[in-house]
Order: structure tokens, then sequence, then C-alpha cells
């Protein structure tokens, strides 16, 4: 079994399908699926299963996969050393970051990593899969979730807190909800995309949860247009509070039910990463940096209002 054989499977799975490889190695597909086919009759067993669209590997194909991904790991960070020899930290880093959080939070903490260190190049991918992680196509990924996959490294960056809350010229105009069941009759905006019901759970107190079947009359995974739609009176939104923190402080938006913790939505924030690669010191950097950025900036400073939420 020769590398080159196996940093050709490496780099198939991680393309995702053979044509994709091909264009990363600037190769042909037939050179690709050649050089495949050979090493699959050296083993004398098949390493993937082919479809129209995608490859997905066999047992042992996904075993030699994490091989090579080792060796490969080590032969960056190999190369890594030597030519840090003397020069600051460089390399290259790809993060996926939630569109919301991102862009409202994280912003200026990639900005001020990229001050920090000019010579590391970040590509910032701004979705909600996890799937980008799994398929090489992203190094780092941050995630809201309750519980993270256990195939994965997450270091928790903090709690994510919901508000549910209308822009100030909707509550003018309509009596926000004072109670949870009041939202069934409400116009609501979801923070995450359900086909046709939102469940929502949320606790009172010591009072436990309780549970409401709601259907948005708009759900997304994108914050940014949850807030517009929210800033455009188009109903009660239940939202992570850094979507509309600086629009409650200004009184722009108003929350309502603020007793209520809503919990069936992801509650936590973490970073995620491949427990099997090997990270470079410019993802490693990356990751205690944005780890202790999380750690030393508050929650949103939401302007708290007497509430009136009662118990349903």
């Amino acid at each position: 079994m020769d590398q080159i054989s196996l940093s050709l499977l490496v780099d198939i799975i991680d393309a995702g399908n053979l044509s994709s490889a091909a264009r990363r190695l600037r190769m042909s597909r037939a050179n690709v699926s050649y050089r495949l086919n050979q090493f699959e009759r050296e083993l004398g067993q098949q390493l993937l299963r082919r479809t129209t669209r995608r490859v997905e590997p066999t047992a042992l194909g996904l075993r030699l996969y994490e091989h090579g991904r080792a060796i490969r790991d080590e032969l960056v960070a190999a190369r890594e050393s030597v030519s840090l020899l003397g020069q600051s930290l460089s390399g290259r880093v790809r993060v996926s970051v939630p569109s919301g959080f991102g862009q409202i939070v994280m912003a200026r903490w990639l900005v001020a990593f990229k001050r920090l260190y000019p010579d590391i190049a970040i590509n910032v991918v701004f979705e909600n899969r996890v799937e980008d992680l799994m398929r090489g196509e992203v190094d780092i990924a941050v995630r809201v979730m309750r519980d993270p996959p256990e195939s994965l490294v997450a270091r928790k960056l903090g709690d994510v807190n919901y508000v549910i809350c209308a822009s100030a010229r909707y509550s003018a105009k309509h009596a926000l909800p004072q109670n949870l069941a009041e939202l069934r009759s409400a116009p609501v905006i979801a923070a995450s995309v359900f086909i046709n019901q939102f469940h929502l759970t949320a606790n009172h107190g010591e009072g436990g949860a309780h549970e409401l079947i709601l259907e948005p009359t708009v759900s997304s995974e994108n914050s940014m247009f949850l807030r517009e739609c929210i800033l455009q009176d188009l109903g009660i939104g239940i939202v992570p509070d850094y979507v509309v923190a600086s629009e409650i402080a200004s009184g722009e938006v108003v929350a309502t039910l603020h007793d209520w913790r809503v919990t069936s939505l992801g509650t936590s924030m973490y970073m995620l990463y491949m427990s099997n690669r090997r990270r470079t010191r410019a993802e490693t950097t990356f990751v205690d940096f944005i780890h202790e950025q999380a750690l030393s900036v508050p929650p949103p400073a939401l302007k708290k209002r007497k509430s009136t939420a009662a118990k349903t």
C-alpha cells in the first residue's frame, strides 16, 4: 500500500465525489477513477460505494481514510514546524459560523484575531450545517445545539437564551401575549425551521415545563432574516437574545414573557472540530482565541422591563 493511493482516497472522500476530487487535484475524472480502481484491485476489496452524486466509504474505506488523514496531518504539522522556525505564526483556518451569531457577535472576534495574526488566512462560511465539518470542508464549526455529536470535540462558548419579542410599532397596535398560551393566536416568527409545526417548550421558574404547538407564519435558520421580519412588524419573534439585543436596548423592539425560558431550541453555543484530525498551530491558536473571547464577553445587555407574564 503506497502513500499516494492512500492520499488519493482521502482527497476523494473529502471532496465528496470523483469529479470534485479531480478538480481539486487538477486531474481528469477518468484518471482519478482509474487510480482508485487500481487501489481497490490491489487490496482486493471495495473502498467506496459510488452513486450518481456522491461516494460513501465502506467500513474498510473509512478506516483507511482515518489512517490517511492522520498521516497527512502529521506531514502538515512537520512542514509547519520547519516553516515556522524564526517566523511569525501562519497557516489557514476554515471556519463555519451561524448566520446570526457569526455576524452579530463573532465578526468582531474574527477581525481581532486577524489583526493579531495577520499571516493566518481565515476562510469564514456563514451557515448552520454540521455535515461540512464531517466532510472536511471546514476545520472548525460554531453551532447552537443542545447536545453536540459524540464524534466531535466540543468546547462550549456559552449559553443561548431566547427572547419573545416584537417591534415597538407592532406592540402599539397589538396586545403582546401576557401568558404563554396567547402565543397560539399570535403570528409567530420562529428561530428554527420546522416543516409545519413548532413545538415550543418553556419553563416558568420552578413551575416545570409547559409545551405549546405553534404554526409560525415565518420560520428560518437565518437569524438576520428573522430580525428583519420582527423589525418590519410581521409578528412575535422567538429568537436568541443577541439577535435583537441592541434593538431592545434602544426601545425599537419590546420583549414580553420575561419569566419564561425557552428550552426546546438549542440552548448552548459550541465550537466543534473532529477528534481524529490533528490540528495545525493556526487552528489551535484560533480555537483558544475564540474560546477566550467568548468567556470574556458578557451576554447581551437586554433592557429589563417589569414582567406581566402569568403562568398558563
